[in-house]
């Protein structure tokens, strides 16, 4: 027999047949590993933008002339800068800052206008919230580039060479514009995601396929007794994990830890429970491990790329910041940042920390009425 014979006579071809057919009959397994990556290429494709524009920006205008007032419609017109708010004080200007309603800021001095007149240096000062490298290195350009483009109008305008408008540029919260000290902070919340929602996404599965899940519904155990029982183990490897990065974190990449340790456990709470309530919940939607495997990792990827982990959200398109904001790691990572990097307490995180919360009862409460569905 020669060797293609004794190839196509192999047992291997009825196994593949075998499996074929098992995989055809399967669909929803079948269509979520061919949609789902058609779906997120779309999503990603069209969300995933580097080029950040539109910061909300607040004024602090201390000179209130005709001309403080123009350079303010010069650096609006820039399209870098939305003005969302003129403050009075910069103590508002902070708040505005911290609370992350704005990312940055424009100051103008009382005597912007005489320094003009007189020919001499006049001073601008811009603050960006430099948490965020990408976006503030954006926009430290473009504050930039707004100043020359004034100071060229003035020219024309008066004749004669431009006066020596200068615009100060002023980084906070990162001043070195260091990358590991955004990540970082980060990556706790996205470990946290894939580990919680992946490991608790197949647990009631792995009951089911090893047949030991209608031994615990005979059991005198309440549905959401169950649930609970489920994710409550896991906390205390959350918190662990936790401990590790921001160690790790600080020894290796001198991560800054500016506000306070026990808040930021108090905080992570509620989104480590979204997260496992979230992969309890997914479990009982799927009929298998590989479905409730690639239903986490559909949900995975849109967490990474649209929450503001690596990409930053006033660059996306409306549509995207919509998805983002129905996603806890968004609300987890602005809580991260905001302990860590700039040091700020529960009056300005405790929207955050609310959403949260709905997360995680919402998630729970789901989870517990999908799975006495499945049950019945």
């Amino acid at each position: 027999m020669t060797r293609w014979g004794r190839f196509a006579g192999s047992p291997l071809w009825p196994m593949l047949w075998k499996e074929l057919v098992q995989l055809r009959r399967d669909r929803p397994t079948l269509g979520m590993m061919l949609g789902i990556p058609a779906l997120q290429l779309a999503l990603f494709g069209y969300a995933i933008q580097t080029e950040v524009r539109h910061l909300p920006t607040v004024v602090l205008d201390e000179s209130h002339t005709a001309e403080s007032r123009r350079l303010v419609e010069v650096f609006r017109n820039s399209g870098n800068f939305d003005v969302v708010e003129l403050v009075p004080s910069r103590a508002a200007m902070k708040d505005r800052m911290e609370r992350g309603e704005a990312s940055a800021a424009l100051i103008i001095p009382p005597d912007y206008l005489r320094q003009i007149k007189r020919q001499r240096s006049a001073v601008a000062q811009v603050i960006v919230d430099a948490a965020d490298p990408l976006a503030s290195s954006a926009a430290l350009s473009a504050a930039v580039q707004a100043g020359v483009a004034r100071s060229q109008e003035l020219a024309r305008t008066e004749g004669g060479p431009p006066p020596p408008l200068e615009i100060r540029v002023r980084p906070w919260y990162n001043p070195g514009l260091r990358s590991a000290v955004y990540i970082v902070p980060g990556i706790i919340g996205v470990l946290l995601s894939m580990t919680l929602v992946l490991i608790t996404s197949m647990s009631i599965v792995r009951e089911r396929e090893r047949g030991t899940l209608e031994q615990l519904i005979v059991t005198p155990i309440d549905k959401t007794s169950l649930m609970l029982g489920k994710i409550l183990p896991f906390l205390l490897i959350a918190y662990v994990q936790i401990t590790v990065i921001l160690v790790l974190g600080r020894l290796l990449f001198q991560v800054p830890i500016l506000g306070s340790l026990p808040l930021l456990y108090l905080l992570s709470f509620s989104f480590i429970v979204a997260s496992l309530a979230l992969g309890l919940l997914m479990s009982t939607l799927a009929k298998s491990q590989v479905q409730a495997m690639q239903l986490s990792f559909m949900f995975l990827m849109p967490n990474i790329l649209l929450s503001g982990f690596m990409f930053p959200r006033q660059a996306m398109p409306a549509p995207a910041q919509w998805i983002g904001a129905a996603l806890p790691l968004t609300y987890f990572l602005q809580i991260l940042r905001g302990v860590l990097l700039k040091g700020i307490g529960i009056e300005h995180l405790w929207p955050q920390a609310l959403v949260l919360t709905g997360f995680a009862v919402g998630l729970i409460v789901l989870s517990v009425l999908r799975f006495h569905k499945t049950v019945d």
